[in-house]
């Protein structure tokens, strides 16, 4: 890929932020650092140097993780890594633990988690309460049949009770996946049956935006399309019943006394199953273990944001999105989670950052798209709020604009932005930021330790200052064990490994600096990425093309294709006599119900066919090049095509 952006060279970047050396020195980056040198003999003096072992020594770093955060292995590993191969990595063989273990270490009176939700309603509990209720929880999910093995699934909003249920099902040794309640019967269905599930956990309904939302004839259809399932457990949460369920509060009270105790598991045990976006067919299941993403969220909470007791954790996110697996990683590290339930805009757009002042959250995590709403809203939240103890303002789930950098820096404060990117695939964040690296207009900081991240040319060559594919040349811990029902290894294989042998690709534009940081361009496939939540087309072409008087379709994401402000474009193929007047509030109603409301279409557009291939395959990628203003002779071949006029239209939009 050529870039005509990357125009900023070493030495032209413009410094936004710089760590405070006393404050460096006081970061868990350097106590690692320094215990490094004082138990094995290994001094780095930058963070190069400490990336370049961390990243070339996979053993010894990895272990080291594991023996600095005092890991608790029920089982000690037969060693670290065998043999350092993609796919098929063996990390700990032998190793027996729990994540759950390790997030609930603590039985103190330290407040655990702190929730908020957008009509007022809030709560805190401590360590020592969250391990009873999580202790009550699990013993109720036994009675109801729950296992090592078995999956346990919720429908649940970013609340205390998701949290408990997860790590309740983790300490048993079984499964879990979530889905936020915004998503329709559809898309949870397309999720959660293929993985035969046990227990259900769901809420009654959900409040966003000043409105409360029923979400029980969604459970119903659940419940008839997962013939697995042997209960559902209902959170009462805005006040509703439903026949035929276990009350979540009865678990609580009838199992009050139950003794908090962990399974012990293998280190590749599945923790949860996070999904793809289903772009071509069916989500898929992509199950980590216990043990890589416990070392992978320790490195990235700990040495990476330099987390730990008496830090407060933030992140907006729904349990739909990998960041809330992320975020409720903060306990990991004795940090206090800060979960809030609810819409970022309501009543306004400074909403958060009241939660911020409120609550003194040290680390304030979100997406691009909010930083540039925040922008174009003229928010000053350093001037408006009482922000003292902010110190890092996270950034993730698109490309962070220079516009927005330069937003956080002046109206936020002096602040570390941590402008991070990485991916549902291995739930973390491969190019990152460090408490002892500056910050650079429009950069990311660092590739994480352990993170073997390099900029591909299309010959398989690593460049550096030139944009290239992002891949990572060695495996990492928190890498899928397998897809789930992939039995042979063939779809992982296809989904990571095809395009460079024995190299993991990505799938996003990045360049490499001089400097060891990073500048992300976005995707390089058709998945639609919308605030930071992943959607697939095939998803989108179900609902839209069922929907009467619709004969074809295409969906374009066009951030991160040379807009900072991308939309969502719907073309549609219409039926004679129909009109997109008549049509547009069905396929939008559809959309918001089917799907969520993140797959409502800034615009719909009408045109008379869709650019396919000669094998029928729909054009996704070449359109959304056009429509980032690549010549239409390099963006697709004409030969290729099975209908070349058909692309008129998409290059009049271009051009406009």
């Amino acid at each position: 890929m050529s870039d005509t952006r990357a125009g900023t060279a070493a030495g032209q970047a413009e410094l936004l932020w710089r760590p405070d050396p006393d404050r460096v020195a006081a970061t868990r980056m350097a106590a690692f650092r320094s215990w490094l040198h004082e138990t094995k003999g290994l001094e780095f003096g930058d963070y190069p140097s400490l990336w370049e072992w961390s990243t070339s020594d996979l053993e010894g770093f990895w272990g080291a993780i594991a023996e600095f955060f005092e890991v608790e292995f029920h089982t000690p590993p037969e060693r670290v890594l065998p043999e350092a191969v993609m796919p098929g990595a063996r990390w700990f063989p032998g190793a027996t633990l729990n994540y759950a273990e390790h997030a609930l270490r603590r039985d103190t009176d330290e407040v655990a988690v702190v929730f908020h939700r957008e009509d007022g309603e809030s709560s805190r509990l401590t360590y020592a309460q969250l391990r009873r209720r999580v202790a009550a929880v699990r013993a109720g999910f036994r009675s109801l049949g729950v296992g090592r093995g078995d999956r346990v699934v919720a429908l649940v909003p970013n609340s205390p009770e998701a949290l408990i249920a997860f790590l309740a099902a983790a300490s048993l040794g079984a499964t879990w996946s979530s889905c936020s309640p915004d998503f329709g019967a559809r898309a949870i269905a397309d999720r959660f049956a293929q993985i035969s599930p046990t227990v259900l956990v769901a809420v009654d309904g959900y409040r966003y935006n000043g409105r409360g939302f029923d979400v029980r004839p969604t459970v119903e259809q659940l419940r008839e399309q997962i013939p697995s399932l042997a209960a559902t457990v209902l959170v009462d949460y805005l006040g509703g019943t439903l026949p035929g369920t276990v009350a979540w509060d009865s678990l609580l009270t009838d199992f009050a006394d139950a003794p908090l105790e962990f399974e012990p598991v293998p280190f590749d045990h599945p923790l949860w199953v996070l999904y793809s976006s289903g772009t071509t067919g069916l989500p898929k299941g992509i199950v980590q273990g216990h043990g890589g993403i416990l070392l992978e969220h320790l490195k990235m909470l700990a040495l990476h944001s330099d987390l730990g007791p008496g830090d407060r954790f933030f992140w907006f996110t729904t349990t739909g999105w990998m960041m809330w697996n992320f975020l409720v990683s903060g306990l990991l590290v004795g940090t206090t989670v800060v979960l809030f339930d609810g819409s970022p805009a309501h009543p306004d757009l400074s909403v958060l950052w009241r939660l911020a002042a409120r609550e003194r959250v040290t680390y304030f995590g979100t997406s691009a798209p909010y930083i540039q709403s925040c922008l174009k809203e003229g928010l000053e939240p350093g001037a408006e709020h009482d922000l003292a103890e902010l110190r890092v303002v996270g950034s993730t789930g698109a490309p962070l604009t220079p516009e927005g950098f330069r937003w956080i820096s002046s109206a936020v404060g002096p602040v570390q932005i941590a402008s991070v990117s990485g991916g549902t695939d291995l739930c973390t964040a491969f190019v990152a930021a460090s408490p002892d690296l500056p910050v650079w207009l429009g950069e990311l900081s660092c590739r994480a330790l352990g993170a073997a991240v390099e900029a591909y040319s299309e010959a398989g060559e690593p460049v550096v200052e030139e944009v290239g594919e992002l891949v990572l040349t060695k495996p990492m811990p928190s890498m899928p064990v397998h897809f789930w029902g992939d039995e042979d290894g063939s779809r992982l294989h296809e989904a990571y490994f095809d395009t460079f042998p024995g190299v993991w690709r990505h799938g996003d534009w990045i360049r490499i600096t001089d400097r060891g940081s990073a500048v992300i361009y976005g995707r390089s496939d058709s998945t639609l990425n919308r605030g930071g939540v992943r959607m697939g087309t095939s998803e989108f072409y179900r609902v839209v093309e069922g929907v009467e008087g619709v004969e074809d379709s295409l969906v374009i994401d066009t951030s991160g294709a040379g807009q900072a402000d991308g939309e969502l474009l719907c073309f549609v193929v219409l039926a004679d006599g129909v009109t997109l007047e008549s049509l547009e509030p069905a396929l939008k109603s559809a959309l918001r119900t089917e799907l969520s409301p993140r797959h409502v279409p800034n615009r719909f557009v009408v045109v008379d066919e869709i650019p396919r291939t000669l094998n029928g395959k729909k054009c996704e990628v070449p359109v959304k090049k056009i429509l980032a203003g690549t010549p239409a002779e390099k963006a697709v071949s004409r030969d290729a095509l099975r209908n070349p006029t058909s692309l008129a239209p998409f290059l009049a939009l271009a051009e406009h």
